[in-house]
């Protein structure tokens, strides 16, 4: 599933409220699914300070058997990665697990989030 829409900050609780309904639908926890929202956010305010005016915030969900991949991704002038060596990147590696960066050809700028369900251990 993509979801488009304009980089600002205003239209991020759709984001949100996206990414916490896909992972309740793949039962992750409550604190497995706030964790994401938060992610999904950090990971988009990283972005938003470098996307060009008028372009959009691209993300692309993909559900997998034992988690949910997200790409957050923003039209840049420079193809600039955010820095691994901040508080906001080690915040958004410990709420989302795998966390990557990467630029395409077009200066597109993604923060790719990978997060696994805990196995539910029976009683």
């Amino acid at each position: 599933m993509t979801v488009r829409m304009p980089a600002d900050s205003a239209y991020l609780s759709v984001l949100r409220t996206a990414t916490a309904g896909l992972a309740a639908r793949l039962d992750f926890t409550l604190d497995e699914i706030e964790d994401l929202r938060i992610g999904v956010d950090e990971a988009c305010a990283m972005l938003l300070t470098q996307a060009l005016p008028g372009t959009d915030l691209t993300t692309e969900f993909e559900l997998t058997g034992d988690g949910m991949r997200i790409s957050v991704s923003v039209l840049t002038s420079d193809g600039r990665l955010p820095a691994r060596d901040t508080f906001a990147w080690t915040v958004l590696s410990a709420l989302a697990g795998d966390v990557d960066a990467v630029v395409g050809s077009d200066d597109r700028v993604s923060i790719v989030l990978y997060k696994r369900r805990n196995p539910v251990e029976s009683v």
